[in-house]
């Protein structure tokens, strides 16, 4: 069996969930991806969780999906294949985390890139570190369009979205809390304590009220057309993967983006 690349404990109504892929800067496994949305779905489950708090083990939180595996297994995916796994690990287990009844806290230290990107802004609240910053160049790197939850607009705006992918640049931590797309911003030893200390103080409020209050709020995004909007990219996102410029990425070697992306920082 192979090992968890999912840490969990338990701090009084506060369940913390770690990726602990540190060695590979948390890349997002398919194994990472599927022990997520099972501990997402037990901490629902259990009446004594009230917070979800999700953070990362070693320097980074997430440097995005796993190239190197994806090159591996499902470089040569038929276009239905390639679909339904990123239909349900990318978009609906994202779904999920946004949707989760319960109060979402992410911190986020180091690289937060495009998956992990993803991920991180499927939460309710985000607590960086200083040395932080949030990227997405998946357009500019691999010439697919973004990441499959184009979740970008809806958390910094439409102006810095299109700065941020056109660019294919990178935030600092200070420059995300500025825009409003991160919380609350710690210098690096701080982070574990400063996430918790959130994360225990929503859990202090009744948790009923905050769950119906949160689908409230989040509902006031579904009737600006948010989720059909990223229904729409997802599908966009998709045929993006049919064209000669995602193909010359394919050809070249998935996991090459990673050498290059390096190369351009």
């Amino acid at each position: 069996m192979n090992t968890s690349v999912i840490d969990i404990e338990q701090l009084g109504h506060v369940r913390r969930i770690w990726l602990a892929r540190p060695q590979a800067r948390n890349a997002q496994s398919q194994q990472m991806l599927d022990e997520l949305d099972a501990a997402m779905k037990a901490a629902v489950e259990d009446v004594g969780t009230r917070v979800v708090l999700l953070g990362a083990r070693g320097d980074h939180f997430s440097a995005g999906h796993d190239l190197k595996e994806a090159q591996l297994k499902r470089a040569d995916f038929t276009v239905e294949e390639r679909w339904a796994y990123e239909q349900l690990r990318y978009f609906d287990y994202c779904m999920r985390i946004w949707d989760l009844s319960k109060p979402t806290v992410v911190q986020v230290q180091g690289a937060c890139v495009a998956g992990g990107f993803m991920l991180a802004n499927m939460c309710d609240l985000v607590v960086a570190s200083e040395d932080a910053y949030f990227s997405d160049p998946v357009t500019h790197s691999m010439g697919a369009v973004a990441t499959e939850v184009l979740i970008h607009p809806w958390v910094m705006g439409l102006r810095k979205a299109k700065e941020l992918l056109f660019t294919g640049g990178k935030l600092s931590a200070a420059e995300a809390k500025e825009i409003g797309l991160v919380n609350k911003v710690v210098p690096r030893d701080q982070l574990d304590g400063a996430a918790l200390e959130l994360a225990q103080r929503i859990a202090q409020a009744p948790p009923f009220a905050i769950s119906l209050l949160k689908r409230s709020l989040n509902r006031s995004m579904d009737v600006q057309g948010m989720r059909d909007a990223l229904s729409a990219h997802f599908d966009l996102h998709q045929l993006s993967h049919l064209s000669e410029e995602y193909q010359a990425t394919r050809k070249a070697g998935l996991a090459s983006v990673i050498s290059k992306t390096k190369s351009e920082k």
